[in-house]
């Protein structure tokens, strides 16, 4: 379901804020992953274009162990680079820490994305907070405030699948 832009997204980092926003990829390319927690991933996607081979380390906003789902939210808007690509090419693969897992990329409701943001606000006070101030989205601490956000940041979840036999 397409979310509603009701908001300009930040701009996209240049020069060395580029840079230090890739750092995390060069991080998991060199066996690091660990480090990085189980609060980021590494999404290996194809270039809706060029057919390369591309990749973007995504915070988790929501990990869903028992099913093996991993929420991220399009911080930049659906302009990214990486959620056209998904939307192009939906069977992927990250990293957590050191394991990869093959996954499909479902596109959420602006509905589930209110859920989901207040409920990542709630256990991340602070984190929700910066995050809605650097993309210019308000926020009062209050939970109707947080579910407004969510409906205006596209959420991508990423359910993992056996390549072997996929679902039906």
């Amino acid at each position: 379901m397409p979310h509603r832009e009701t908001r300009s997204n930040p701009p996209l980092p240049t020069g060395w804020r580029r840079l230090a926003a890739r750092t995390p990829v060069f991080l998991f390319r060199a066996g690091l992953g660990p480090v990085m927690g189980e609060r980021f991933l590494l999404l290996h996607h194809v270039g809706r274009r060029t057919g390369l081979d591309r990749q973007a380390v995504l915070e988790v906003v929501a990990h869903e162990a028992p099913s093996r789902s991993w929420t991220v939210a399009a911080g930049f808007g659906p302009a990214s680079d990486w959620f056209r690509n998904l939307r192009a090419h939906p069977k992927t693969v990250i990293q957590s820490g050191n394991r990869h897992h093959a996954v499909t990329a479902v596109f959420l409701s602006a509905d589930e994305g209110a859920d989901i943001m207040a409920e990542y606000a709630r256990r991340h006070p602070r984190a929700a907070r910066r995050l809605c101030g650097f993309l210019g989205l308000p926020a009062d601490r209050g939970d109707r405030s947080y579910r407004e956000a969510g409906r205006a940041i596209p959420f991508v979840r990423l359910e993992a699948f056996d390549p072997q036999h996929p679902p039906r």
